[in-house]
């Protein structure tokens, strides 16, 4: 099992930033790649961006520019670093971690931050 507490999120004004945080602890050993996703009101959940266990990095299209994930591989946390917040970037942010066993894919999910964007 693989916990993941997630940290930060909170109000921001348009144009401006906000930073997440997730921790991953417990049983660790093969998490392929970690990430965050988002959930606004009556919509899907949907991919924000994630990274491999190598370091390579992807983003959603809407967020891509202006949203950055890195690691820090010894603390087993990842961040999302989120710049020129727009209103439509408003939902709760899920960290999400994806670990192989026995060739099978497993998702972990943290509690859920959320992210208001407003004036």
């Amino acid at each position: 099992q693989v916990q993941l507490v997630e940290s930060g999120g909170g109000l921001a004004q348009p144009g401006g930033s906000l930073r997440l945080s997730c921790a991953a602890s417990g049983s660790i050993l093969n998490i392929a790649r970690m990430g965050w996703y988002r959930q606004a009101p009556g919509k899907q959940r949907e991919l924000v961006g994630d990274i491999t266990s190598g370091g390579i990095t992807d983003y959603a299209t809407s967020v891509k520019g202006r949203f950055f994930i890195s690691r820090d591989a010894a603390a087993n946390t990842v961040y999302l670093q989120m710049n020129s917040l727009k209103p439509e970037d408003t939902a709760v942010y899920y960290c999400n971690a994806k670990q192989l066993r026995y060739a099978i894919t497993y998702d972990y999910w943290g509690q859920g931050t959320q992210v208001t964007v407003s004036s």
